[in-house]
């Protein structure tokens, strides 16, 4: 039965892997061939083909919930209620809207949205909405968050954006909203935000630099409900209750053990239910209840069936959890305490227990950490052997009960004071062991290389004395310390990054490092800091040579202050360095400066009658091996007229379209001046300003010019000097991913 179940479970697993959704008629195939197996004995294959079958099922409908290509951007009055904890912002309101409906034709029933300068919105209202739609969508880059994948898991068929709203009702068994306002409201020394998140799992109050803070010391389950607060809620009842009984203060007409687990599991629904009961709380509740009910009446069964059986539990309700990093990292860490527990022949004291599990743990999640492309908290194991019993038993008690008690005058909003100022102890102490040691973004690394180094963290996990068990140590630096392929003279790998409506285009040779732009920024939303500088990290740059701002315009300019501070930058060079911030030092762009690295040549250029930013633009080329390519920044027709007249008007292989493909760019005579063979276009899914312009596209077509649209197709990796076809991110193909 046991390798049954392991075969549901990777059945259920394998979906997250498919490049696409198998024929229709194929998912009942597979059930009916699995029922034609079990009078064989053949359990694994049948429960593996009623797993997958299941999987496929449940993410076809998710997909057929999204939001239809016609509508997308277009706008729709649509009907809903509000469910979740609505992110009211000074400037902004987003909100997830659910059973949501249209007049005007079928639309996604989950929506999530954004509503500029709205008024507030309340969990459990029902409003009408005008909502400009757009299909789930998200950037694309290397090792990074797949918001597309977030999204479907989470049954959201769209997203958009608000002009309009009516409220219809007002909100209905809203409590959870009601609590939020009245934590918001008390006193707790500044640190309401992360008591909203430690009680409700609302992170929408910690600042940016809250979250950056725990995610260097590897804290962020500490703050946001995870499974460890719940368990621990149910294992405090649990231990009261066997207290009691053991010394003789429980009723003897009650037996103790049954009583201690019901109200342990009544404990943890009651916790989870204020959490909001998400997928991250579905997995903690049923794990809990299967762990109390093997303590109940299975426990010959061995540990690991409550975790075989929770896995296939959550998976069989929520099959598209798998497509979130945290399903993986929370089952993943408590096989490694199982594995790592259960085996040992003699007990250890209770420090060398709490000692060695949060090292176990580090050594076991690496290698998942690294597949994932998730940051890694160096000092996470030492600071967690402080921060864990600090929220764990001296926090959480106080906040909990504050919470509770909230209707005593007096009482709840004491014991929140008093919880908030522990919280703000607890985040002082974080911000100084971040500064000393801030999280590891690990470079991207070949699949044997991880295989060889996911070995190694397998053999550190088991028992001393076990042969072999030395060689771990080496394997598993192989992950820290990678090998690297050198890149040949005279080749530049490029890489046009995925930043919406912007630009950032990386370029490589030998030994030497280039940023040409440094994506947007939009008030607070940094895509420097966000995007360019995690993936400038995880291809392995050390330090830029040069850092060459095109023009100092926000969709330019705008990551160039995250840049440059996360990565050490020994020149920056820019056509309008005037208008950058005076910390940056940039030089003045200098037409026909030119250089050569590695054996590749680079030749600026600047239109010296220039009136505006755009105009302004400092062009590079780049040529290896006779191969060429021309970034233009936000040239106008004017500008290329004069460029045409440059050293640079010979020509081109690649072409990075002027100005996101507007209309007063890419003109006839450009195009038939350079003749460009490949365009590169590097703008946002449905931006409000219509780039790529259709005139300009036809312009390419006509003359036989391959696109390569970064809203199409995400990051784009091209080497130049191969004279080879790029690589862009959406050819990984992903059931979830529309192609190109």
């Amino acid at each position: 039965m046991r390798t049954g179940m392991m075969a549901l479970a990777l059945g259920l697993l394998a979906l997250r892997f498919l490049p696409a959704l198998p024929p229709v008629g194929l998912w009942w195939l597979m059930p009916v061939a699995g029922l034609m197996l079990l009078p064989f004995k053949t359990y694994p294959a049948a429960f593996f083909l009623f797993g997958l079958s299941w999987a496929c099922v449940q993410a076809q409908w998710a997909l057929d919930d999204r939001l239809a290509p016609s509508l997308d951007g277009g706008t729709r009055w649509v009907e809903g209620r509000v469910t979740g904890l609505p992110e009211n912002g000074e400037a902004v309101v987003r909100f997830e809207l659910a059973q949501a409906t249209s007049r005007h034709g079928k639309v996604p029933t989950r929506m999530r949205l954004a509503w500029y300068d709205g008024p507030p919105v309340k969990s459990g209202e029902r409003w009408r909405l005008a909502v400009k739609l757009k299909r789930p969508a998200g950037l694309l880059n290397p090792q990074a968050f797949d918001y597309q994948a977030w999204l479907l898991a989470q049954g959201i068929g769209a997203t958009g954006t608000v002009k309009d709203g009516e409220r219809l009702a007002e909100a209905r068994w809203a409590w959870r909203d009601g609590i939020r306002q009245r934590l918001l409201a008390v006193d707790a020394q500044g640190r309401t935000g992360a008591l909203a998140a430690l009680v409700l799992g609302d992170g929408a109050g910690l600042s940016r630099e809250d979250w950056q803070v725990l995610q260097d010391t590897g804290t962020v389950h500490l703050l946001v409900i995870s499974g460890q607060h719940i368990g621990l809620l149910a294992g405090v009842v649990y231990l009261l209750i066997a207290g009691l009984a053991r010394y003789g203060l429980w009723p003897n007409r009650l037996p103790w053990l049954p009583w201690a687990c019901g109200l342990a599991f009544s404990a943890a629904l009651g916790y989870g239910l204020l959490a909001g009961f998400e997928v991250p709380v579905h997995r903690a509740c049923l794990m809990i209840g299967l762990v109390l009910l093997w303590r109940l009446r299975f426990r010959h069964l061995g540990a690991w069936w409550p975790l075989l059986l929770a896995l296939n539990g959550v998976l069989l309700l929520a099959p598209l959890a798998s497509l979130q990093p945290g399903f993986w990292l929370s089952f993943a860490a408590v096989a490694v305490l199982i594995f790592t527990f259960g085996g040992r022949l003699g007990p250890w004291r209770w420090w060398q227990t709490w000692t060695r599990a949060q090292w176990l743990i580090a050594i076991g999640l690496l290698p998942l950490l690294l597949i994932l492309g998730l940051p890694i908290s160096v000092s996470g194991p030492l600071v967690n052997l402080l921060a864990v019993p600090w929220i764990s038993l001296v926090v959480l008690p106080p906040a909990l009960l504050g919470t509770v008690l909230l209707p005593l005058p007096y009482v709840g909003e004491g014991l929140l004071w008093l919880a908030g100022g522990l919280i703000d102890v607890l985040f002082k102490g974080l911000a100084l062991a971040a500064g000393q040691i801030p999280a590891w973004v690990p470079m991207a690394i070949p699949f044997w290389v991880w295989c060889v180094g996911a070995m190694g963290a397998f053999l550190l996990l088991l028992p001393r004395g076990v042969p072999l068990r030395p060689l771990g140590w080496p394997m598993l630096l192989l992950l820290v310390f990678p090998p690297r392929a050198a890149l040949p003279e005279g080749i530049a790998d490029i890489w046009q990054l995925d930043v919406g409506q912007g630009l950032a285009i990386l370029v490589r040779t030998r030994h030497h490092t280039l940023l040409y732009d440094t994506g947007p920024r939009f008030g607070d939303f940094d895509l420097g800091e966000r995007v360019v500088l995690p993936s400038l990290r995880k291809l392995g740059v050390k330090e830029l040579d040069v850092m060459l701002i095109s023009h100092a315009d926000a969709d330019h300019a705008g990551g160039a202050r995250a840049v440059a501070k996360g990565l050490p930058v020994k020149g920056v060079i820019s056509g309008d360095p005037q208008a950058l911030p005076a910390a940056l030092q940039a030089q003045a762009c200098e037409t026909d400066r030119q250089w050569t690295w590695d054996g590749v040549q680079f030749r600026l250029w600047q239109w010296s009658a220039a009136g505006d930013s755009n105009q302004k633009s400092c062009v590079l080329q780049i040529e290896a091996n006779a191969e060429r390519l021309l970034l233009t920044g936000d040239i106008d027709a004017a500008a290329e007229r004069s460029l045409l007249d440059s050293a640079l008007a010979v020509p081109t292989d690649w072409l990075q379209a002027p100005h996101h493909g507007s209309r007063s760019s890419s003109s006839t005579a450009l195009l038939n001046g350079l003749q460009p063979k490949a365009v590169l276009i590097s703008r946002g899914h449905g931006n409000s300003f219509g780039h790529p312009h259709p005139t300009v596209v036809a312009r390419y077509r006509k003359r036989g010019i391959t696109i390569y649209d970064s809203a199409e197709q995400g990051a784009i990796h091209l080497q130049l000097g191969r004279f080879e076809s790029p690589r862009s991110m959406r050819l990984e193909r992903r059931f979830w991913r529309d192609l190109p």
